[in-house]
């Protein structure tokens, strides 16, 4: 039996377009600058730099609802209104205007919440306190069995909005201690009815929440593509490293597997080339050069990345100012190295 890795991504494809020849990938970023949880318009820019023929991003991870708990990061996009949809039609339009395939990533942050009010979550544990966290986490309340189709009713809504935006799919935010894989994670899921206990259990919710945005018949759901970070780095020969620690899972799923964590050139280029993923998201140093896969194919020096402004809500400083590689030209994403 393989193990649901607490590190992972569920794609789910609402078209029919054609990711075989994507290696390179953007990341879904937080980027903080959609003020009032609507996109803005310098958004168009910053995706549209970073759009290329045939070659796939995935936007910042965005709301699925206005309900208790979604103040994590300030700034953050949505995708319940129809102020929201209509905020990230051009936005899609300039990414399509390049040739690229845009995909919305979707969310719900759960417990990971520092609002006043209760969020919700698989349990009523708050997050415990870190000083790896910069704020005080609030003490959520436990979703109960009738509320859970509400809270799956509203991703599929999300992703029928995602699609009426313009977007080409949508991929399903599961990972990083959010609402999904607070069910999934043993050590936060505390339940004892049928969303809680067993492997099989813990991952109901989110196999729902699948199942209702894929609709009836997509392969069992038609799941496109899953997209994994990699466990932590570790030092071998006094180098930081990627273990590879995905073979069993690249085994188990059908579909395309699509890694990221700490990836450059020169390892994304291995495992593609190995047979270990179709394609590799890079998040910082796709942020910091707009145009890396002709950077890639090219084998330039890379822009240094300024950790300081991630997640800062300026419009341009540390999102549009990146600068590309004098006398750039387009380049096709569907390389990384030697035609692969």
């Amino acid at each position: 039996m393989i193990k649901l890795h607490t590190h992972n991504y569920l794609l789910v494809v609402s078209s029919l377009c054609s990711l075989s020849s994507c290696r390179i990938v953007l990341a879904p970023l937080t980027r903080s600058r959609s003020y009032g949880n609507v996109p803005q318009s310098h958004a168009m820019l910053y995706y549209s730099q970073r759009a290329t023929e045939g070659g796939l991003l995935v936007a910042e991870a965005t709301a699925v609802s206005s309900d208790k708990g979604m103040s994590l990061v300030p700034h953050t996009p949505g995708i319940w209104t129809n102020e929201q949809i209509e905020a990230w039609r051009p936005i899609v339009d300039a990414v399509h205007a390049k040739g690229g395939i845009f995909f919305c990533q979707i969310w719900h942050i759960g417990r990971a919440s520092d609002m006043e009010e209760e969020p919700v979550s698989s349990t009523d544990k708050p997050v415990a306190k870190s000083e790896d966290y910069y704020m005080d986490f609030s003490i959520p309340r436990r979703l109960t069995v009738e509320e859970i189709p509400d809270v799956v009713n509203q991703f599929r809504i999300a992703a029928r909005n995602a699609i009426d935006a313009g977007f080409d799919g949508v991929e399903i935010h599961a990972v990083h201690g959010f609402l999904l894989e607070q069910f999934m994670k043993d050590s936060v899921n505390d339940r004892t009815d049928q969303y809680g206990g067993s492997l099989k259990n813990r991952c109901r919710f989110a196999l729902e929440v699948v199942e209702a945005v894929a609709a009836e018949e997509l392969n069992k759901y038609h799941i496109l593509y899953c997209s994994v970070v990699e466990p932590e780095m570790v030092t071998v020969d006094g180098k930081m490293q990627i273990p590879h620690r995905l073979y069993q899972m690249r085994k188990a799923f059908k579909g395309m597997f699509m890694v990221g964590g700490g990836y450059d050139r020169e390892e994304g280029n291995r495992v593609v080339a190995d047979g270990y993923a179709d394609m590799v998201a890079y998040g910082r140093l796709f942020l910091a050069n707009p145009d890396l896969p002709r950077r890639f194919h090219l084998n330039t020096p890379l822009n240094k990345y300024d950790r300081s402004t991630f997640y800062t809500d300026d419009p341009v400083v540390g999102y549009t100012d990146y600068p590309f590689l004098e006398n750039s030209e387009p380049e096709s994403s569907t390389a990384l190295e030697n035609g692969i």
